[in-house]
């Protein structure tokens, strides 16, 4: 073969199929989620996340792939490392721009060096040191990267960052309540009282997947999904434009649950999922209702997980509430390329104190269990 290695404008110049078959099949690193943030600019000119895939081909067939940006700040990312880029402009260095490898928006693991074999994996990882040199970076950085990916990155020196999210796991539940055996008498009891305050208020859920979901219903979510930020003072990172798209794109991955009160819907959730993983993502409600969020965005989907065999529930990243509402702590990673010697010394300093921390608090977290021994 005569494998070529270069960077591309939008992953939209490439071949769907070819993509996917790269993939490890999590939808959200599917060419149709990817090239719809796009096509929606959600990602682009003006968002500070220009498009900068990086392949391999053998003339026109797709040997491998990163989803590749280059970002002119660090919003959307949860790994935070605002204190790097403070040091670097204090020292008077340029820490932007810098080359990061992730999906837009969306803290979940999956495989970064999108290749089937380790050969091209590796070309991958050694093109990406060579753009951080050839045009001056100042670092590159994988974010929540698979096993296979980060053996990788490991085994080409890449700093390692360690970090905890939350994972519910369906262990071949019959129903919800056979789940709610798993759980301590007091965590049983409390979900129990939640979820009859929100029957006894009236509020009615219910869940809408691919083709059922309307235009009606998207507008709605929007209009929620506008509010979760404006509450926080904040603007969304995605555009209406962009759930009509996974929509027409991806309908087999969409779950939407919508809660109504009277007839009328005052809060909704969506999610995307497969056959073995939801991955819950978007939330907002209209109207306040004491536990609303806890019925929407955990137990509707737990039991929609029960309903349908799907192993695992992703909560996202942060979220200790999780802990009592059966998700149990899991390890995430992000390896992290600096260019200048001086600074990538300070920087595995500082990783080496902040995984101490990390491995106390996961500690914490599972002494802190809701699980019957």
């Amino acid at each position: 073969m005569t494998m070529t290695v270069e960077i591309i404008d939008s992953i939209r110049e490439l071949n769907p199929i070819q993509w996917d078959a790269l993939t490890d099949h999590t939808p959200l690193t599917s060419h149709a989620f990817l090239s719809s943030l796009e096509q929606a600019d959600c990602v682009g000119k003006g968002t500070g996340w220009i498009p900068q895939p990086l392949v391999v081909r053998d003339g026109n067939q797709l040997l491998g792939a990163m989803p590749l940006y280059l970002k002119t700040h660090s919003y959307g990312e949860y790994v935070f490392d605002w204190a790097w880029a403070d040091a670097f402009e204090r020292s008077g260095h340029r820490y932007y721009p810098k080359l990061l490898c992730a999906i837009p928006f969306t803290p979940i693991t999956s495989s970064r060096l999108l290749a089937k074999t380790t050969e091209v994996q590796s070309m991958l990882v050694d093109a990406l040191e060579q753009v951080i040199k050839h045009h001056g970076l100042s670092s590159a950085h994988v974010l929540f990267p698979d096993v296979d990916s980060a053996k990788q990155l490991k085994a080409a020196g890449w700093l390692v960052r360690h970090g905890v999210q939350f994972r519910w796991e369906n262990e071949n539940f019959t129903d919800f309540e056979h789940f709610l055996t798993t759980l301590t008498h007091d965590k049983r009891k409390k979900i129990h009282q939640e979820r009859k305050k929100i029957q006894a208020a009236g509020v009615v859920s219910i869940r809408l997947q691919g083709q059922r979901i309307t235009s009606e219903h998207l507008d709605f979510f929007y209009t929620c999904y506008n509010n979760t930020y404006a509450e926080h003072h904040s603007s969304p990172y995605l555009k209406r434009d962009f759930f009509n798209l996974i929509l027409k794109k991806m309908p087999q991955n969409i779950l939407l649950i919508i809660a109504e009160l009277d007839g009328e819907p005052i809060a909704s959730t969506l999610s995307i999922y497969n056959q073995n993983t939801l991955y819950g993502r978007y939330w907002g409600a209209t109207r306040f209702v004491s536990g609303l969020h806890f019925e929407l965005c955990y137990y509707q989907a737990q039991e929609f997980c029960i309903e349908n065999r799907i192993q695992f529930f992703e909560g996202g990243a942060q979220g200790e509430h999780k802990l009592a509402r059966g998700f149990k702590p899991r390890p995430t990673c992000s390896y992290h390329k600096i260019a200048d010697p001086d600074f990538t010394n300070a920087v595995e300093d500082f990783l080496a104190r902040e995984t101490m921390g990390i491995v106390q608090y996961v500690t914490e977290l599972e002494e802190r269990a809701p699980f019957k021994t």
